[in-house]
């Protein structure tokens, strides 16, 4: 659609102005915004009446939390497929398409999606928590972690570049060339991205409301790295290819937002693995096109804060036989110790804000 009304700038200047990035990442995430909203409710019609709903976890498991999640069993998961459609229907009307990181981007959205469907697909037919094993689902993921590593040393307009590691405060890279390493980075931030949205997906919007704040910052911090003028100044990398991530990006904060009008509490739907696997994969993805990858660590630290739970939890237990927190991720940890599911939410989205700023803060303190 985009070049369809760029074409016609001759007879009406005016749609000069689809050439610009800006004013298409505002688009797509108008667009996807819309998209959400206008096909949220038969989305959600359509996986009820297929009986997709998301199993809970017996008492058994889980104790104290199944009598406060009790009320959640039947709810369809799986609402993924409505913000993902969104994301790539947006992108695809106003992304240039000559663009291979717009691509490796969507591909990654599709493939980790892909993914997390028949994950969700097997939990909701087996009626249990578990879908794939997490073996596979690791080996799945390092597929794709090969693929991205590919993408860019496979390109020697890009590799060089690529094999660098920028820290944020640091002008300079602290590594200029990772060598074999690269692919073992780009597998830790993909991997390690795609997992922490997976397990913070676990109250009502508390994923989708972090990965906006998340998605918004680094809609910006793609459009900088693109413009040679901006990142010169700011003294960052500079990769002409990566201002159109600006526009996916845009678009998974509009589909944030519309996903966000049925899935906050209580959740009309949820968007299920199928949603938060590929969110997360995508912005590890994004992260690596902006070689910011380490800073997603700042900007996503609620993501980072879920996943840290986890291991160290896991790790408490197998070392000492105690554990550290009520229960993991630590969202079910505050839930566990008297807060009402709306309060963690709401705290955890003032820290994901607050995080995003932290980041941005970054690029002007080097």
């Amino acid at each position: 659609m985009m070049y369809f009304l760029y074409n016609l700038r001759g007879s009406f200047p005016v749609l000069n102005v689809f050439q610009y990035i800006t004013f298409r990442a505002v688009a797509a995430a108008v667009t996807s915004f819309l998209l959400c909203l206008i096909f949220g409710n038969w989305v959600i019609r359509k996986l009820i009446s297929l009986k997709i709903g998301q199993p809970i976890r017996t008492k058994e498991e889980v104790h104290k939390l199944a009598e406060l999640h009790g009320g959640k069993r039947g709810t369809p998961t799986m609402g993924g497929v409505l913000l993902l459609g969104a994301v790539i229907i947006s992108t695809l009307l106003w992304a240039r398409p000559q663009n291979d990181s717009v691509w490796l981007a969507l591909f990654s959205t599709a493939y980790l999606g892909a993914l997390g469907f028949i994950d969700d697909y097997l939990k909701v037919t087996k009626k249990k928590s578990d879908g794939i094993s997490g073996r596979i689902k690791l080996v799945a993921q390092f597929g794709l972690a090969a693929i991205v590593t590919a993408f860019f040393l496979l390109n020697p307009a890009i590799e060089v570049q690529a094999r660098a590691l920028y820290v944020p405060f640091y002008k300079e890279p602290l590594i200029h060339n990772l060598g074999w390493a690269t692919f073992f980075f780009f597998a830790l931030v993909v991997v390690g991205s795609s997992n922490a949205v997976n397990l913070t997906d676990g109250l009502d919007g508390l994923a989708t409301g972090c990965t906006v704040t998340v998605a918004l910052t680094y809609a910006v911090l793609a459009y900088i790295a693109g413009n040679v003028k901006i990142s010169t100044y700011l003294q960052i990398p500079y990769y002409p290819f990566t201002g159109e991530l600006a526009v996916i990006c845009a678009a998974l904060v509009g589909a944030g937002l519309g996903f966000l009008w049925f899935n906050c509490h209580p959740a009309k739907v949820f968007m299920g693995d199928t949603g938060s696997l590929a969110i997360g994969g995508v912005l590890g993805v994004v992260a690596i096109c902006c070689k910011q990858e380490l800073l997603l660590l700042v900007v996503g630290g609620v993501f980072v804060m879920e996943a840290l739970s986890v291991i160290l939890q896991v790790m408490s237990f197998k070392v000492t036989g105690k554990r550290i927190f009520a229960m993991s991720p630590i969202h079910h940890h505050f839930e566990l110790k008297g807060w009402k599911e709306n309060t963690v939410i709401v705290r955890f989205w003032i820290l994901s804000i607050m995080f995003a700023f932290l980041g941005l803060a970054t690029l002007k303190l080097r």
